[in-house]
């Protein structure tokens, strides 16, 4: 996707070789023309696939998520990473590491949100190590719905995370694939 690549060219920050900053385009700030667009071609590549729900993990992925939802006419769903007051008790949850924070979360959907009749689209805004999907895909799993796919803005191709979904036989898409970060550059598949 052409418009994203362009905007992670211009605005996006290497931090080391394994970090890519993209909080003036996907993260903090957010381009709602450049979101629905996202949306529109997630929505493009899985039109066919039944879905009944879109899925991401709160917060970054969100906006892309509601895009492609509303795209495809459905649902969306996200687990929280953070108990509330009304966080239903009744939910299914994992306990993941998160590469970017250095931290360990739980992530919780509600039952009542995922059942064996849905089929799932997940989306979200990058795939590193993959420790995050990998979590959602169990939740979706517990649940028996099925999984049509996973869609990522950013695929960090360098790191393992999108080679595992791969493996487990799930689809994945990305809308732009980085092959590798050096200071003050960002390599991406043509």
């Amino acid at each position: 996707m052409e418009l994203l690549k362009e905007r992670i060219r211009r605005e996006g920050v290497v931090v080391s070789n394994d970090v890519l900053k993209l909080d003036a385009v996907l993260n903090h700030q957010v381009d709602p023309q450049l979101i629905m667009e996202m949306g529109k071609e997630f929505a493009r590549r899985y039109r066919e696939e039944r879905v009944t729900k879109v899925v991401t993990i709160e917060s970054s992925g969100i906006p892309i998520a509601f895009a492609t939802a509303y795209e495809l006419g459905v649902p969306m769903v996200f687990a929280r990473r953070k108990k509330t007051l009304t966080t239903d008790s009744d939910s299914y949850c994992e306990r993941i590491p998160s590469f970017t924070k250095g931290i360990v979360t739980d992530i919780m959907i509600p039952k009542s949100f995922l059942t064996e009749q849905d089929r799932v689209l997940v989306i979200d805004d990058i795939i590193a190590n993959g420790d995050a999907a990998r979590g959602i895909i169990r939740i979706i799993a517990k649940s028996g719905a099925d999984i049509a796919g996973f869609g990522v803005a950013v695929e960090k191709d360098f790191q393992k995370g999108a080679r595992t979904i791969r493996e487990l036989g799930v689809r994945l898409d990305s809308l732009v694939k980085i092959l590798r970060l050096e200071p003050g550059n960002i390599v991406m598949e043509d």
